[in-house]
């Protein structure tokens, strides 16, 4: 297994902070307790783009956040938003983001990228994380009918997911022919480490 490198470490930090903007974006629902947000966009991108371990820990890092009560979900924070409607899509996020970069890293770059991504985002990034989440929407406010759990919790929101599951996948694929995951996951010669002090050998 590769050492954590520092240029991982901080495209985590940096993803986590994209993910905790992000959650500003927010639309709020009359019928449900769970927001349309662009987080679940950033929990994509971090695992497309970072690979299961750099992308999961993105994740870990704002639940983290959360848990110590900084407001980084949308303005709000503290363990009142990790037990609430909300907490079953919110652990799930880790999980996604670690199987999304599990096979993002294995994906062959050619010209299917773009389809290949996007199914590993709809798959991951939408598909499962609504069973945890629409059954902890159900426990926690005390829904008994499934119909109704799954308009609260998912049906209104697969069309915006499918969305940015396309936005992943495309911007993903734009950035890998400037910069690969590999050079993330230091699978390439790590010129962040090696800097001035490298020698060519002949």
């Amino acid at each position: 297994m590769k050492k954590w490198t520092t240029r991982g470490l901080i495209f985590s930090a940096l993803f986590a902070g994209v993910m905790i903007a992000l959650s500003y974006l927010r639309i709020s629902l009359p019928f449900s307790t769970v927001p349309i947000t662009m987080q679940t966009l950033a929990v994509m991108l971090a695992g497309s783009m970072l690979g299961a371990r750099y992308g999961s820990l993105a994740v870990l890092i704002v639940i983290g956040l959360a848990a110590a009560g900084f407001p980084v979900m949308g303005g709000s924070g503290g363990l009142s938003v990790l037990t609430g409607p909300t907490a079953g899509y919110i652990f799930s996020w880790p999980v996604v983001a670690f199987l999304i970069g599990l096979f993002a890293q294995r994906i062959e770059q050619n010209k299917y990228t773009f389809v290949k991504l996007l199914a590993v985002n709809f798959l991951f990034g939408v598909l499962l994380v609504y069973p945890g989440g629409v059954w902890w929407l159900a426990h926690s406010t005390g829904m008994t009918s499934l119909s109704k759990a799954l308009t609260a919790g998912m049906w209104p929101f697969i069309p915006g997911d499918l969305i940015k599951a396309v936005l992943s996948a495309a911007v993903v694929t734009a950035v890998w022919r400037v910069y690969s995951i590999e050079r993330i996951l230091n699978t390439e010669p790590d010129t962040w480490a090696e800097g001035e002090n490298s020698t060519v050998s002949h």
